[in-house]
């Protein structure tokens, strides 16, 4: 029987640290609440800024964002004004006088698997073909260096009347080895003919320790 668990979940406390670090006694429920509604904020306020991953730290009163993005500049805006104005506004919405955001750029976007996956779920939505747009985000990850890479997508590919799956995989995928370093990503694009959902897979081979 195949059970399905998510890699990164899978791997936290492994190599990976949680993308959410505060504590909480009584008021667990609202920072969860904090921490959706920032996420929520800045995926929708810099979605052309190809946004990996967002990092969530909080201390006492202060709160610090660290933003991963294949496109720096786009976050950071003219003379850091667009960083500024989102400051601005998530501490008013937020209620707090202390909130930090620093951005981290990614080297190699081809080898994200958030960011694969929502460059396809971009291109699905722009009518390319998902055959095409799946060879083109593997190929150019392994180019890229990846042992493997496996991409699914699925829902009513090209507007056909059933929905189904479709996936492409090439080389090396050990889901469960523990110390091989996997990416996973999941994006949706919305077509006029419903919601395609878009899963990335990519392992960079055995993480390496630095300490």
């Amino acid at each position: 029987m195949g059970q399905k668990v998510n890699p990164i979940g899978f791997r936290v406390g492994v190599y990976r640290n949680w993308d959410s670090r505060w504590f909480a006694r009584d008021s667990y429920g609202q920072q969860l609440m904090e921490d959706l509604e920032i996420r929520k904020y800045l995926e929708s306020c810099l979605e052309n800024a190809e946004l990996a991953k967002i990092e969530i730290e909080k201390a006492g009163d202060s709160v610090r964002i660290i933003v991963f993005t294949a496109r720096p500049g786009v976050v950071i805006g003219k003379k850091g004004q667009e960083i500024e104005a989102i400051k601005k506004k998530l501490a008013k919405s937020l209620n707090k006088q202390n909130v930090e955001i620093s951005v981290q750029e990614v080297k190699r976007p081809e080898l994200d698997a958030q960011i694969v996956a929502k460059n396809i779920a971009l291109q699905l939505e722009k009518r390319v073909s998902y055959k095409k747009a799946m060879k083109r985000a593997a190929a150019s990850a392994m180019r890229m260096g990846a042992k493997g890479i496996k991409i699914r997508c699925a829902g009513r590919l090209q507007g056909a009347e059933i929905a189904r799956k479709e996936a492409i995989r090439i080389g090396a995928l050990p889901l469960h080895t523990l110390r091989s370093d996997i990416d996973y990503g999941f994006a949706q694009a919305y077509t006029t003919y419903g919601v395609i959902g878009v899963k990335v897979w990519i392992c960079k081979g055995e993480f390496q320790r630095t300490t």
